[in-house]
């Protein structure tokens, strides 16, 4: 062929030749993950050998699963009644709520679950518009792209605690980004907000507020944000709100103790939560509800699928609404009110155990997020699948995360702790006051007489789970 490369296919030929079938575990930079090598070649391998990569594969991860604490996914789920939908595909192109001519789709569980939603969060149905995303970070693509059509000369606030998706987005957007003060607990520091807004009075404003944050798990007061804006001359006509509840969007509506209260009936005009989190669900999916008058804004009509394009992707996967669907009308609403008040018990179960074992940590009101100095070990970080950022780390008690497993984990880094910080008959601790607090530290300086030993219980729990 005229535009063919001379060496095409000695290329092709090679790959071949060189490639393997095999699975074979191997190590990553000494980190202590553990890898598989897998390399697809020019030949086809039979149902039974591949049977055998998958088997292999699963039982690779078993390990991960069983001291997955540092992520906020629920990995505990069955969808094995949907396997059936695995041979067709599924694409809810267009408007969910117009439909297309694409009918293998599945926008009537969409919109059921839309209404769920808007329902949870107090907007009619006549009100509101939404899809099922690919996950948190799209439902903030699509929430602050509507503040900025709104406001295309606004300039957008963000904590310094958001989703590290909020800066990307607004370097995507090339929207004006003015970052806030956080306050130690995580919370956006309204002090810090005022004087932001004060000196920037001249433009709109577009709020990106976290319900829930990454790495401490604050909820920003919307009450006392929505003030803010008042106190300094923004009238409802010249601020956006959107409101990025990844985790805690679904969680706090369910807290028996009654948390802040996320609701449309403020001033807010887009919510987003992330469905393979706290729900569970086996691939990345989200919600982004927002009102419907901001829509038409970025809707076009497309002849092509016979629908309306409103959504960032176009083209979606028709299987995660099902599974939403599913898991939303198998659980329940005393289900999931179950669930939220187990976590949250657990979090602070954990909490208590670090610190009876002298480790400082901080625990946020309405939070399952467990935040403590981070593991001086790469190793343990890997083997506990821990986030960490700076000094501090963090676990998420998620459905999946049981008392016996809080257990193994703080025995272990009880243990590896009185190995780490021993050095010539001294005990070092992180410093995390700046991160958590004095009163959550537990260094010589802020916690001079914590005892910090291991103590029988936890070197029993360790060498059960050896």
């Amino acid at each position: 062929m005229e535009n063919s490369r001379p060496n095409d296919t000695p290329l092709v030929t090679s790959i071949i030749h060189a490639a393997s079938a095999e699975l074979s575990p191997i190590s990553n930079g000494g980190n202590g993950r553990q890898i598989m090598k897998l390399v697809i070649n020019g030949n086809s391998h039979t149902q039974a050998h591949l049977g055998q990569v998958i088997t292999h594969y699963l039982a690779s991860l078993q390990p991960h699963r069983q001291r997955f604490l540092g992520y906020p996914t629920n990995e505990e789920f069955n969808y094995e009644a949907l396997a059936p939908l695995l041979h067709l595909h599924l694409n809810n192109a267009g408007d969910p709520f117009h439909g297309s001519s694409f009918t293998l789709n599945s926008t009537s569980f969409e919109v059921s679950v839309l209404d769920w939603f808007a329902h949870l969060w107090d907007i009619q149905k006549s009100e509101y518009w939404g899809y099922v995303t690919t996950g948190g970070t799209e439902g903030n693509l699509h929430g602050l792209l509507l503040g900025r059509e709104q406001f295309p000369d606004g300039i957008l606030y963000a904590s310094q605690d958001s989703h590290y998706s909020v800066f990307k987005i607004a370097r995507m957007y090339r929207m004006q980004c003015i970052k806030v003060a956080s306050l130690i607990s995580g919370e956006i520091d309204c002090r810090d907000l005022k004087a932001l807004l004060l000196a920037n009075k001249h433009k709109p404003a577009i709020i990106n507020l976290n319900i829930g944050t990454t790495m401490k798990g604050a909820v920003d007061d919307i009450d006392l944000v929505i003030k803010t804006l008042h106190e300094t001359g923004f009238s409802r006509d010249r601020f956006y709100i959107h409101c990025d509840g990844a985790l805690f969007g679904i969680m706090l509506p369910f807290l028996k103790s009654g948390g802040p209260k996320i609701t449309f009936k403020k001033p807010i005009g887009s919510i987003t939560i992330s469905g393979h989190k706290f729900l569970g669900c086996p691939i990345p999916c989200g919600v982004v509800i927002a009102r419907l008058n901001y829509i038409n804004a970025l809707s076009r009509d497309i002849g092509y699928i016979a629908s309306r394009d409103a959504t960032i992707t176009g083209s979606r996967s028709g299987h995660a609404p099902i599974f939403l669907w599913y898991n939303l009308q198998k659980k329940g609403i005393m289900g999931i009110k179950n669930e939220v008040e187990n976590c949250i018990r657990n979090a602070r179960y954990l909490k208590d155990q670090l610190g009876d074992a002298g480790i400082g940590a901080m625990l946020n009101e309405f939070s399952n997020t467990v935040v403590f100095e981070k593991p001086l070990d790469d190793e343990f970080v890997s083997r506990w699948s821990l986030a960490c950022n700076g000094n501090i780390a963090h676990v998420v008690v998620m459905q999946h995360v049981t008392i016996q497993m809080l257990d193994s984990f703080v025995a272990e880094l009880v243990h590896n702790r009185s190995i780490w910080f021993q050095e010539d008959g001294i005990r070092k601790s992180l410093c995390i006051a700046d991160e958590v607090g004095a009163v959550n530290c537990s260094c010589a300086l802020h916690k001079a007489n914590m005892d910090i030993q291991p103590n029988n219980y936890a070197l029993q729990q360790i060498k059960q789970n050896m």
